[in-house]
């Protein structure tokens, strides 16, 4: 027997990395606290941007929390769960990632503390649930209604949104055109007002400024009229939408033809012409003065289709063609034969126009898209990406609001409101339950620390203000005033966030952070990279000047 012997048995294969018990805790907690360190000082209007280069040497300049985490190369399974957290918030409500990610970041520092008072896991768990419940529902009762035609309430939500970016100069014209977007692209289904973001096409381009950044009622098509022959402007056409290739088919079996004459040669190629020429006249017939094809379009057809004063374009993508179907009210047809009048959408003009070095077709003036576009202008690459992503955060922002038209106040109003309830509903749990609760409370005011921190301002003087203000009757929209010291009401400085951002949130650091504590025994398997992978044993964490 092995224990008599006092021989060695192996159980796991050998160069197996393990760490169990308090290291592995620790490892994997200090793994999470580090991807919240990078993003915290990105959180707030005043809050930093982050310069990150790839393996390629491409540069990306943001303070957007999701962008940053995935352009990092993260090795550390802990650290990884942290960034599908980032992942999950952007998905969801497409913004508060840097929220996310500090509060989850947080609370596994509160909860490190616990662990060496030798409060158990379990316990922080059940207690950080509990006040996590307390939180969402205090939240519902803090929320404020949105009306969707109150412009001037969705104009302060996105505005918000942007405050922080670069592009926040053009705020209020981008604005603008996010919620003409949304509104114009909302629909109701089953009694549900869904605002469905990939509806919206953003199309960039160098170019001009950000103040000329426009919205079309039509979709753009990153493509060029195939023939030269074809007209470049056409005015209130009837548009076909083709998922089928106008070329001669091939066979599925080799086949071969003789031919003994030149009359026969001949015959063969006017009978491919004319096959052609019928598939154009299918197109023609219908009333179909612009064409969009998902594949592709013979030479011939081309010529025909020119010679019928039709405009097309091969090789759409099949998004855009999704999307050229909700903006013109066209069908796709596979099936040239099928083509009828019914099945072409319409619009007040398609124009092919030269942008920069390329050339692109619009789609313009819809009666009532159910897809628009966004054309964004601005003079260097990077504040075009820039852009972009802050227009994506505003899109989903007035989104969120159209599907749950629900507001708190922003610049750590709201999570000092939280943190108050659930500090005082702790004393009502008692045990050791109530310490993981407090923790939970004190977490919950990181978002207020860290605003006045990136602001450089006092952080206690900062803290001490902002709980005095909300001890006070009808203080709990006050927040940490970035531009000067003190507080300020929120709602009366227009600085306000959709309730799905903050609820979605929560849920998210408090689901990360428990998996994340749960976790006692940490097995590494041996790689090519060495043990633990590319960047070590699970335990190898990089230090924060190396991110």
């Amino acid at each position: 027997m092995a224990y008599l012997t006092r021989q060695p048995v192996l159980i796991l294969k050998e160069g197996t990395e393990r760490s169990r018990g308090r290291d592995a805790r620790k490892s994997n907690m200090t793994a999470a606290q580090v991807i919240a360190e990078v993003l915290k000082t990105t959180l707030g209007p005043r809050g930093m941007d982050k310069m990150l280069i790839d393996s390629l040497g491409d540069i990306t300049i943001t303070n957007d929390g999701a962008t940053v985490l995935d352009e990092i190369d993260v090795q550390h399974p802990a650290a990884k769960m942290m960034i599908e957290v980032a992942k999950t918030q952007d998905d969801e409500v497409g913004d508060g990632t840097t929220t996310a990610v500090i509060f989850a970041g947080e609370l596994l520092k509160k909860a490190q503390e616990l662990l060496e008072q030798n409060i158990h896991p379990s316990i922080i768990i059940a207690g950080y649930q509990k006040a996590s419940d307390k939180a969402l529902a205090k939240l519902e009762k803090l929320a404020i209604d949105v009306d969707l035609d109150d412009r001037e309430t969705l104009m302060k939500l996105a505005n918000t949104s942007m405050r922080s970016k670069t592009v926040s100069s053009a705020r209020e014209h981008l604005s603008g055109i996010v919620i003409d977007a949304i509104l114009q692209i909302i629909e109701e289904r089953d009694g549900e007002i869904i605002a469905d973001v990939d509806n919206v096409q953003i199309v960039k381009k160098v170019g001009k400024s950000l103040n000329e950044t426009e919205l079309v009622k039509g979709i753009i098509i990153d493509k060029e009229a195939v023939h030269d022959g074809m007209p470049k402007k056409v005015e209130n056409p009837k548009i076909a939408l083709i998922d089928a290739a106008i070329e001669v088919e091939k066979t599925e079996f080799d086949a071969e033809i003789r031919i003994r004459s030149p009359d026969a040669i001949k015959a063969f190629l006017d009978q491919e012409s004319e096959m052609l020429k019928k598939k154009v006249d299918d197109i023609v017939s219908s009333g179909a003065k612009v064409l969009f094809a998902q594949k592709g379009i013979d030479d011939v057809a081309q010529h025909f289709l020119a010679k019928a004063g039709v405009l097309a374009a091969r090789r759409v993508k099949k998004s855009d063609m999704e999307k050229l179907a909700k903006a013109t009210g066209a069908k796709i047809v596979s099936n040239l034969s099928d083509l009828k009048d019914a099945d072409l959408g319409t619009c007040e003009v398609v124009e092919e126009r030269k942008v920069g070095d390329d050339k692109m077709i619009f789609v313009e003036g819809c009666s009532d898209p159910r897809a628009v576009a966004i054309f964004v202008r601005a003079g260097l690459e990077r504040m075009i990406d820039e852009a972009e992503r802050a227009l994506n955060d505003a899109l989903f922002v007035i989104s969120d609001v159209a599907e749950l038209p629900k507001m708190v106040p922003g610049g750590g109003a709201i999570e000092t409101e939280l943190s108050k309830a659930v500090r005082s509903y702790a004393t009502q749990v008692g045990g050791r339950e109530q310490l993981a609760i407090e923790a939970f409370a004190d977490a919950l005011e990181v978002i207020p620390r860290t605003l006045a921190e990136n602001a450089g301002l006092d952080i206690l003087d900062s803290m001490v203000a902002i709980k005095a203000a909300h001890d006070k009757k009808g203080g709990s929209s006050m927040g940490v005033n970035v531009y000067d010291e003190g507080v300020i009401d929120m709602l009366e400085q227009g600085v306000v966030e959709p309730m799905a951002v903050k609820l979605q949130a929560i849920k998210s650091a408090v689901e990360v952070s428990a998996m994340i504590l749960r976790i006692d025994d940490v097995l590494a398997a041996t790689s090519p990279g060495g043990m633990g992978g590319p960047g070590g044993p699970p335990g190898d964490m990089p230090d924060m000047d190396d991110m």
